[in-house]
């Protein structure tokens, strides 16, 4: 690529498969837990939830996620009211940018997936878990830097 060139993929540019990544964000410590999937179904999130609560056995674990249905599916529900320890927070549409994991999954679009080749979803998978694990090594949590008043005023709609 040369400078000044826009960026743009050749015509024989070929996707390999995709995948979905559950991620949860530890808010106080910046440690992210991740688990790459098929699909985004209902198994596939309480999967991750069970990950979660293996990861996390005891406390409060306060989960913000956005209105996606397979988060409100019955066997979902059924299976968090069953655990009072976990509490649901929901953005509100179009305000995933309140929820920090967000930030991180652009990091993890920005230093390791954008401009990857991948030959198929094992690789893909292989670079977002050792993405992941590096992470970890030395995660810090996120500051916000507008206070809480600055924020609301997007996120309430008059």
């Amino acid at each position: 690529m040369k400078f000044g060139h826009p960026e743009c993929r050749t015509d024989d540019y070929e996707r390999n498969g995709t995948t979905t990544l559950f991620a949860a964000l530890n808010v106080a410590t910046g440690e992210v837990v991740g688990k790459c999937k098929d699909n985004h179904k209902h198994q596939d999130f309480l999967d991750f939830l069970r990950i979660l609560d293996t990861t996390y056995p005891e406390g409060e674990i306060h989960l913000v996620l956005d209105n996606y249905a397979t988060h409100k599916h019955p066997k979902v529900k059924s299976w968090l009211y069953r655990r009072p320890r976990y509490v649901l927070h929901f953005t509100p549409t179009s305000a995933s940018w309140m929820n920090q994991v967000e930030t991180w999954f652009s990091i993890l679009t920005r230093r390791a997936v954008r401009r990857g080749s991948f030959k198929g979803v094992t690789p893909l998978r292989k670079t977002i878990h050792a993405f992941i694990d590096q992470w970890n090594e030395e995660a810090l949590p996120f500051k916000w830097v507008k206070t809480p008043d600055r924020i609301l005023v997007k996120a309430v709609r008059t």
